[in-house]
C-alpha cells in the first residue's frame, strides 16, 4: 500500500451527521452488529492488499464490489449525495446513478488499498450518533502512525450499514461527495453524473496494479 495515498482521497467512502436521521437507540447488540459490518468490510481490505499484486485492479474490484453493495447503504448515501436534485428524478434514473455510485465507491476502494505492508485495520469502539451509531477505528500504517476513521452506521432493513466515513474524525466523506456532484449536476444533469461516474470506476477498476 502506498502510504502517500492514506488520505481523504483515499478513505472514501460516505450522510453527514447534520443530514442526518432523528437519533436511534441503540442496545450493545446492535453496537456490536455495526462493528461486526466493519470488521468484515476491513477483512476484504486486507485481503485485497495481501493478494493485491496478483489480483490486480480488476480482481480487487470483483472481490470488494459484493462486500461494499453489503456494507454500505448506497441508496441512502447516493440519495444525499445528489441532494435536492433527487426529488426530480424518475426511479430509472434513481437506480442508474446509485448503481454508478456503488460502482465507483468499489472502484476506488480496490484502487487505493492496492497491495500491503504491515499495515492494520482495526476497530477501537463505538459511541451512539444522532444519526445511529459511531464506529470508531483506525489504519496504523507500516511506521506506527495511526490514521483515524469514523464510521456512521444506519440500520436499513434491521442491518447495521455504512452511511458516511470520517476521515480524522472530521471530514465527511459523503459531504465531500456532494459538492462536487452539486457542479456536476449544474453543468450536464443527472445523466452527465452517472457518465461521470461510470467512466471513472471503469477507468479506476481495469487500471494495471
Amino acid at each position: 500500500m502506498n502510504i502517500g495515498k492514506t488520505s481523504a482521497k483515499r478513505i472514501l467512502t460516505l450522510a453527514s451527521a447534520a443530514l442526518c436521521l432523528g437519533m436511534i437507540a441503540a442496545t450493545p447488540q446492535a453496537h456490536a452488529a455495526g462493528g461486526d459490518t466493519v470488521r468484515s468490510f476491513y477483512d476484504t481490505l486486507l485481503a485485497n492488499m495481501r493478494s493485491g499484486s496478483s489480483l490486480g485492479a480488476a480482481g480487487r474490484y470483483a472481490r470488494i464490489e459484493p462486500v461494499v453493495r453489503r456494507a454500505f447503504d448506497i441508496p441512502f448515501m447516493t440519495r444525499l449525495a445528489v441532494g435536492p436534485e433527487w426529488a426530480s428524478l424518475t426511479e430509472a434514473q434513481r437506480q442508474q446513478v446509485s448503481q454508478a455510485f456503488e460502482r465507483y465507491v468499489a472502484a476506488v476502494y480496490a484502487e487505493r488499498f492496492d497491495n500491503y505492508s504491515g499495515e492494520k485495520l482495526q476497530v477501537t469502539g463505538e459511541q451512539p450518533s444522532a444519526g445511529g451509531t459511531i464506529i470508531t477505528s483506525q489504519i496504523v500504517k507500516s511506521n506506527g502512525e495511526p490514521v483515524h476513521i469514523n464510521y456512521l452506521m444506519r440500520q436499513n432493513g434491521g442491518t447495521w450499514q455504512i452511511a458516511d466515513v470520517y476521515l480524522n474524525g472530521t471530514i465527511s466523506e459523503l459531504a465531500t461527495r456532494r459538492s462536487e456532484f452539486a457542479s456536476i449536476l449544474r453543468t450536464r444533469g443527472i445523466d452527465g453524473l452517472i457518465a461521470m461516474l461510470n467512466t471513472k470506476a471503469n477507468s479506476l477498476s481495469a487500471r494495471a496494479s
